[in-house]
């Protein structure tokens, strides 16, 4: 009985689809008004949709035919190609940058950071180095604000570059005096000590370069305490941008400096100087100015200066020739190197105890060392042995002790007061003879002077020597030009600008008396005025301050353009000669300008012509009393100097060297160039 229901329910009459009357509400037979109403909310039915198009039969599966073709899945297939894409770029990426880290020590990604970096600076330049800013696209701030963004953005890409970024923008430090004064402020915090590498990156480099030994090996030391055996500093001394320096003390009781490069140096340099190369050359070409020559010259003498083997060669070069040479045998030290413990990347050096150059105090302050008593380790004398058996308990108890280097500041006297007892003029005087010798007379410059490669120590008559170190960066001028440049010296001074003009010709510049003034960092009085009349002429009165900065900006890149005017006869050498006459300046200036070093350097100009052996003699002799002549007119530059001289002890005035800047900061502001010389501040 129920399946006859179920299956009388489940059929139905072909009228069954047309509603009766008595399922009809009332209201719809009646044809009157319907109070029914619908329900406010229905009940919830719940209902299967298929694709069948057939009517619905309960209880009842449709058939495949009803369900309609098949629909093919989605295969988003450009989301999965993109994906995959992404995936390999980042295995790429990821695999090229620890590559770039392990291999060249970042040396890639560093390059990339310049190149970003420069081309925003020039892009800067291009768009803002103007009189008024430009609508819309220009920045505010005028000229001055586009100088210090742009210091500050090339200051943090040489920090955090380091390594050889640190050498080259001491070297833009050490130029800066023509720079705007934002860059100045900035690159005068280039000199700051660099941080130094582990003692586990120190080992690394040792054991490289000395055949897998390790530093107790080489040195023969123990870092253990070992009796019979010298101890070493595993904390550095000193640390610069390319290498730091540990304090040892050998068995055999010698104490020495060990210079060793940083390890990362070596994988950067190549990349590195290529970043330099490509910047500068592009550079070039933006700006139109000539200065892609001179680059081939300065990262190879760059490149030089990261070879050890090479600074100890230019070490022991300037020792023979000094020790040679009588007026300054005995007044300056060059420290031996000792090439058994020495490598590429390892210069192992006599220890020097002394006084830093910067530090006036302890150079004039009371000598309380002892009469007729020198300062330790004068001439390479052996240090006093300290107590060993103390170093070795130390060692003992605590192996990893940073400083174990005894002070020896017995001449600083029970409060710590004393001081070399030095005169400065004897100290400036000794530098100045020293630079001068290799530029007029040897053809061999130590082109980094500055006060920290500079110790001066007590003799025992009362006199100071001069000691030298980190022998590096070196230039070897050709006798030719040795010559020549000492005949230009001698002009100068004499106001021969006949020969002047011939010199300079012969080197392919044009502006001569610009390069005159920039030679002897003084204007230069002799000239016809031709340059500067050039570059001065023809300024409309009517101009604002920043509209006559601008065009002179202008005109000093032709006079830049002038001064490279042939740049295959420029001789290269210049840019590390003029650094070095730079330097000694500064030293001069710093000590309170002691001495009249452009009469001095005029000196071994005119003395080095009648002394150079490979001149006739008959030329020789020519120039012998020509120098005997040029001393006389010198003396007339001791008249100025101690007129000077005296102002300054009367409260007055400043020093000659002081006056010299002043007078040079006034010349340079009529070419739109503010001068500041304040390198080594602070």
């Amino acid at each position: 009985m129920l399946r006859q229901f179920a299956g009388g329910a489940t059929r139905r009459s072909p009228t069954s689809s047309v509603p009766s009357m008595t399922s009809l509400p009332r209201c719809a037979t009646l044809r009157s008004p319907c109070l029914h109403r619908a329900p406010a909310n229905p009940p919830f039915r719940r209902t299967l949709s298929t694709h069948s198009a057939g009517p619905f039969e309960p209880l009842r599966p449709p058939t495949p035919a009803s369900l309609g073709a098949p629909r093919a899945a989605r295969s988003f297939d450009r989301t999965r190609r993109w994906a995959r894409r992404l995936l390999i770029l980042s295995a790429v990426l990821g695999t090229g940058y620890l590559v770039d880290r392990q291999v060249y020590a970042s040396g890639i990604a560093r390059s990339l950071r310049t190149f970003g970096l420069g081309f925003l600076v020039a892009l800067d330049y291009k768009i803002n180095f103007r009189p008024e800013p430009l609508p819309l696209i220009g920045s505010p701030g005028g000229v001055q604000e586009l100088h210090r963004r742009n210091a500050e953005r090339l200051f943090g890409l040489l920090i955090h570059n380091g390594g050889l970024y640190l050498k080259i923008g001491q070297a833009i430090a050490m130029q800066s005096a023509v720079l705007p004064p934002e860059f100045q402020k900035m690159f005068a915090r280039m000199f700051d000590d660099a941080p130094q590498d582990t003692w586990e990156a120190v080992e690394k480099v040792i054991r490289d370069d000395f055949g897998g030994r390790s530093v107790e090996e080489v040195f023969g030391v123990s870092f253990g305490g070992e009796e019979g055996k010298g101890v070493m500093e595993r904390t550095a001394r000193a640390s610069a941008s390319v290498a730091q320096v540990h304090w040892a003390r050998l068995p055999d009781g010698r104490e020495v400096a060990v210079k060793i490069q940083k390890p990362e140096i070596k994988k950067q340099i190549r990349w590195d100087l290529w970043a330099f190369k490509t910047v500068t050359k592009v550079y070039t070409w933006w700006f139109d100015l000539p200065l892609y020559s001179l680059v081939p010259f300065i990262t190879e003498r760059l490149e030089l200066e990261t070879d050890f083997e090479n600074e100890a060669k230019n070490s022991e070069t300037m020792r023979e020739l000094i020790n040679n040479e009588p007026s300054l045998k005995g007044r300056v030290y060059v420290p031996p190197v000792y090439p058994e413990l020495s490598s590429k990347r390892v210069l192992t050096t006599e220890w020097i105890e002394g006084v830093r150059l910067w530090d006036k105090e302890a150079l004039t302050g009371p000598w309380l060392g002892g009469y007729g008593k020198p300062s330790a380790g004068v001439h390479g004398a052996l240090l006093v042995a300290p107590d060993m058996s103390a170093m070795h308990r130390e060692l003992r108890e605590n192996p990893y002790s940073q400083f174990l280097k005894p002070e020896r500041a017995e001449w600083k006297g029970r409060r710590g007061k004393g001081g070399l007892g030095l005169s400065t003029k004897d100290v400036m005087s000794t530098m100045v003879d020293l630079f001068s010798a290799q530029i007029f007379k040897w053809g061999v410059v130590h082109c980094d002077p500055h006060p920290g490669n500079i110790f001066i120590r007590r003799l025992p008559n009362g006199k100071p020597e001069l000691v030298l170190i980190d022998h590096g960066l070196y230039v070897y001028m050709s006798d030719k030009f040795r010559h020549q440049y000492g005949v230009f010296w001698k002009s100068l001074m004499t106001f021969d600008n006949k020969r002047i003009a011939e010199i300079t010709s012969e080197w392919g510049i044009k502006a001569a008396d610009l390069f005159a003034s920039a030679t002897l960092m003084r204007p230069y009085e002799g000239g016809d005025g031709e340059f500067k009349n050039q570059m001065l002429g023809h300024l409309d009165k009517k101009m604002t301050p920043s509209e006559r900065h601008y065009e002179m900006q202008k005109r000093m890149k032709q006079g830049i353009r002038e001064i490279l005017a042939d740049e295959d006869k420029w001789p290269q050498e210049l840019i590390f000669i003029g650094r070095n006459m730079r330097i000694v300046q500064g030293n001069n200036q710093y000590l309170g300008s002691p001495v009249n070093r452009i009469k001095m350097m005029g000196e071994w100009a005119s003395r080095s012509l009648y002394e150079d052996p490979h001149l006739p003699l008959r030329e020789r002799v020519a120039h012998m009393w020509r120098h005997l002549l040029f001393k006389t007119v010198l003396t007339l530059t001791d008249v100025a100097f101690y007129f000077f001289k005296l102002r300054q002890w009367l409260g007055r005035g400043k020093g000659m060297e002081d006056e010299i800047e002043a007078r040079m900061k006034d010349a340079a502001k009529e070419f739109g160039i503010e001068l500041q010389h304040e390198v080594f501040e602070g």
